[in-house]
């Protein structure tokens, strides 16, 4: 049996140009991936009146999230690889573009398989790699099994010890850069826990274990195999000092379960597979001759596979064609175009700025609101008439908004909506691409099952849009569950939305017609951010998609 030593299907990326340890810190995706631990999973009770946030007048400096999170996976004299982040695995359709290229690691049991995929990552250089261990795919054990686990008696080097049903169907979904769960194997109790991690798309996934070429489904999914040929005394006494170190065994069993099932489990299902391997790695990774070769080839691929986020597609697709019927836009009443005139003006004060700015927002919810179903109740008023109304039916309400700007709306959601539960998305430019990336989220438990207001402050091309709905989309909400808010929009944003995600309803108190040649929505309204918290916007911060630096 073979254990990973570092979290399995855990998500590594290097650190973006300029940024700090304190940008390291913050920017980190925490160990659940999908934050179903959120603090806003509190009971949710829309449509029903609740006491507004703090309020947010007083200056701050920029942050880009203020939840703690996980410490980088690696850290090597070069880089600092962390656990953040994905490419856009969606062109400006919404449609995928690209596979990840997957790299199967076989070996037996303590050959170094970890080893060998911790030095590849860290010689690969590319910005997002996913380690996905065999070891999280145990089957679950029945009380029998169990059992013989405890004597040491059980077989888990045999094929049968694995669910590889659900483990090729995770890693078909991560190889196209879909989300995946992935379990997590107890190895004390022999079992697996309640909690299972998310693992996100990536550019190379490393897939390793004791039988990763031992299903032909599997071996389908991987464009590069490696077999890790380590010399059995060696492998027997790292086995040996990991046993009784970690998992509290002694050497009596270790060696008794050894010879019983891992050496004849390897001269049978695991060494005959060295065939099946495009390169062969011996003495694991002390061997840089063959990591440097691994680690060219994956480049080489990489590069034939390489393709671009065109933010010109999105510029020049939809100019003349009308608004889409899933547009709606706030009434311009002289009460609206009122506000949008303080809002606008580069004069106003920062303190003008907010007021205004909160009350269109608290509209713009009230407006969203009314698209959603509604079914019919009767009521008892209090002189004993009955009074024939309108109730939310059956699903709930979850608000996601996209940093930084996009939190500024989340207060007059609250102050609509009692309770409602609240995720957060962080999308950057990467400068070297020209890609929006998803560096941060969080988001509740089960939103699959509810109505999701995703918020954002401003949308010019629609790129941060795009990538936000689709990791909503990732996380099986419905297309038609999903309603995105802004305060203003470009109709280039518009047309990108709608023609992407065409049950997804679009609502806006403006649309401007014009995006200029550095994509800020004109006539505008300047950095929303920015005049908003009262800061200056560094130049790879991604607010809303107003002003990304393309």
């Amino acid at each position: 049996m073979e254990e990973s030593a570092g979290n399995s299907g855990e998500t590594s990326a290097k650190q973006p140009p300029g940024d700090g340890p304190e940008a390291d810190r913050s920017m980190s995706r925490s160990d659940s991936g999908s934050g179903d631990d959120s603090p806003d999973a509190s009971p949710r009770c829309p449509l029903t009146p609740a006491t507004p946030a703090a309020s947010r007048l007083s200056p701050r400096k920029r942050s880009t999230s203020q939840s703690k999170t996980e410490p980088p996976l690696l850290r090597t004299n070069k880089r600092t690889i962390y656990t953040a982040g994905r490419p856009p695995w969606y062109n400006v359709t919404g449609t995928s573009f690209k596979e990840a290229f997957v790299i199967g690691l076989c070996g037996g049991s303590a050959s170094g398989k970890t080893t060998v995929a911790n030095k590849i990552i860290e010689a690969l250089d590319v910005p997002w790699v996913v380690l996905l261990s065999m070891d999280s795919f145990y089957k679950v054990l029945n009380k029998e099994q169990q059992e013989l686990a405890a004597k040491n008696e059980f077989n888990f080097d045999h094929p049968d010890a694995f669910d590889f049903e659900l483990l090729v169907s995770v890693l078909r979904k991560l190889k196209k850069g879909k989300s995946i769960k992935v379990p997590v194997y107890d190895f004390t109790s022999h079992c697996r826990r309640k909690e299972w991690k998310t693992v996100y798309g990536a550019n190379v996934v490393i897939f390793e274990g004791i039988l990763a070429f031992a299903n032909k489904e599997l071996l389908k999914l991987l464009d590069m195999k490696v077999f890790v040929d380590t010399d059995s005394d060696i492998r027997l006494i790292r086995r040996l000092k990991r046993d009784i170190s970690q998992r509290g065994r002694d050497i009596t069993g270790i060696i008794k379960q050894y010879n019983k099932f891992v050496k004849p489990a390897f001269e049978q299902y695991i060494e005959p597979t060295v065939q099946l391997a495009d390169i062969v790695v011996p003495r694991g990774g002390d061997n840089f001759v063959a990591l440097d070769l691994i680690v060219q080839h994956v480049h080489s691929q990489l590069e034939k596979m390489k393709q671009r986020w065109d933010i010109s597609a999105l510029a020049s697709a939809h100019q003349g064609q009308p608004l889409p019927l899933t547009l709606s836009v706030l009434g311009c009443t002289p009460q609206v175009l009122g506000m949008h005139t303080i809002i606008r003006n580069k004069e106003t004060s920062r303190d003008e700025f907010i007021f205004y700015s909160k009350r269109l927002m608290r509209l713009l919810i009230e407006h969203a609101l009314s698209f959603l179903p509604l079914k019919s109740v009767s009521v008892e008023t209090p002189q004993g008439g009955v009074y024939e109304g309108k109730r939310l039916g059956g699903k709930t309400i979850t608000g996601v908004s996209v940093l930084r700007a996009g939190e500024t709306m989340e207060q007059a959601l609250r102050a609509v909506c009692k309770d409602i539960r609240l995720g957060k998305i962080l999308i950057q430019t990467n400068h070297d691409t020209g890609e929006p990336e998803l560096h941060y989220l969080r988001l509740p438990k089960d939103i699959s099952e509810d109505y999701v207001i995703l918020m954002d402050s401003t949308v010019s091309t629609g790129a941060a849009a795009l990538m936000a709905i689709r990791v909503l989309l990732d996380h099986d909400v419905p297309e038609d569950q999903i309603f995105l808010l802004s305060l203003l929009m470009a109709e280039m944003g518009v047309h990108s939305v709608a023609y992407a995600f065409p049950r997804v309803r679009i609502i806006t108190t403006a649309v401007d017609k014009e995006v200029n040649e550095s994509f800020h929505i004109v006539p505008g309204i300047g950095n929303f951010g920015d005049r908003y918290f009262g800061t200056d916007a560094p130049s790879d911060f991604c607010e809303s998609d107003e002003g990304m630096d393309f």
